[in-house]
């Protein structure tokens, strides 16, 4: 990849140091564009009017995103943020009284909270797998748990926010194969950071956000649903887009996974979260992962190396995603200092991350991607001494 050419293709660059990628990235000129134009299209000849003008950039979004995951664009839904694209999916499965629900330690709160109210509803019971000693989810666990039987879903992150780690996500999806059980994936922090492929991932349903390291607008997200499921999962609420009305009192829910949108949308998001999946693959993610995986390392080994820093990412396969503490400095003084100085980094905090033994603290959080340099990082290493 030509990083001057990319950085000069995001105007970002020129004004700071971002290193926060995983709360969300910066976009690039043809995403800014794409959202700016169809914004100023509607305020020029009416939203409604504009979006019949821009029909095929807004249908495009489907077969960008299906491409970028190897799936198919009937299998892909628009929602407008991550949280909503997995509820619809987790609210859709017809749990019942007895079913298990498996997790892992690193799962986010909010998934947690869903867990725990569908349990009190139904008489679901919500079990955490164990880690193993790098803090990835343990297949031998998993697969113990499995053969026990009763599990309707496995449902677990990628990547989670507080911690460097990547799940084991291929191999959990052939446990789940094996087994007949549906599986859930939250790619929110991976999608646009690893190759990400859900063939190769065996899961059920995938959910992910336009803002974070695909570097498309904020307010956007996605849904996958693979199509041999679709019309198993009932949406948990419906609406003229979603389903047709057959008077006089009956209605038939979509074929594909255009079932899980609502009709009223953010058009321009959708039409540059097309555009930030086409130039994610254009630059090929291969070459994405390899980029970030080498900041990232690079990072952690400077980070080790310095006296009273401790490097809290115990994975053997660590991500894009860096954290670490410094002795006798709060984490959001250290986060308030690199502001200062223009580097943008972030916080975790145990209460996003609770079934987590290991998040105990708040950290700091410093999250690379393919557009930073090096020289960017020495300058959050400058913050430090």
């Amino acid at each position: 990849m030509d990083i001057d050419e990319i950085r000069a293709d995001t105007p970002g660059c020129a004004k700071v140091a971002h290193l926060n990628n995983a709360g969300a990235a910066l976009p690039p000129r043809p995403v800014i564009e794409a959202v700016a134009g169809h914004f100023a299209l509607e305020s020029t000849i009416g939203a409604y009017e504009a979006a019949e003008q821009n029909e095929a950039a807004i249908g495009r979004f489907y077969g960008a995103v299906a491409g970028l995951l190897g799936a198919y664009p009937d299998e892909i839904a628009y929602v407008e943020n991550a949280t909503r694209a997995w509820d619809m999916a987790f609210y859709s499965i017809p749990f019942a009284e007895g079913d298990r629900i498996l997790t892992t330690t690193s799962e986010y709160s909010s998934n947690a909270i869903a867990y725990q109210q569908v349990a009190a509803a139904k008489g679901v019971k919500v079990e955490v797998v164990p880690d193993e000693a790098d803090g990835t989810l343990s297949l031998d666990a998993l697969q113990a748990e499995l053969a026990k039987g009763n599990v309707r879903l496995v449902s677990l992150n990628h990547i989670p926010t507080h911690n460097g780690l990547v799940n084991p996500a291929a191999e959990v999806g052939r446990l789940c194969r094996e087994h007949g059980v549906l599986y859930l994936l939250d790619a929110c922090q991976s999608v646009g950071h690893l190759v990400v492929d859900v063939n190769e991932i065996g899961c059920d349903m995938l959910s992910a956000t336009g803002r974070k390291f695909l570097r498309g607008p904020r307010g956007t997200g996605f849904l996958y649903v693979r199509r041999d499921i679709l019309r198993t999962l009932v949406p948990p609420f419906l609406d003229l887009h979603a389903a047709d009305w057959k008077a006089p009192d009956g209605f038939q829910m979509r074929e594909d996974a255009q079932r899980f949108e609502t009709w009223e949308r953010y058009v321009a998001g959708q039409i540059g979260l097309g555009v930030a999946a086409d130039y994610a693959a254009d630059l090929g993610m291969p070459q994405i992962e390899a980029r970030v995986m080498h900041l990232a390392a690079r990072l952690r080994e400077e980070l080790a190396a310095r006296p009273g820093i401790t490097v809290l990412d115990r994975c053997a396969r660590p991500s894009g995603i860096v954290t670490f503490t410094v002795d006798g400095h709060d984490p959001a003084a250290i986060k308030a200092a690199a502001r200062e100085h223009g580097v943008n980094i972030n916080v975790t905090t145990p209460l996003a991350h609770g079934y987590d033994p290991h998040a105990h603290a708040v950290a700091v959080r410093a999250s690379v991607h393919y557009y930073n340099t090096e020289e960017e990082l020495d300058r959050l290493l400058s913050v430090l001494t």
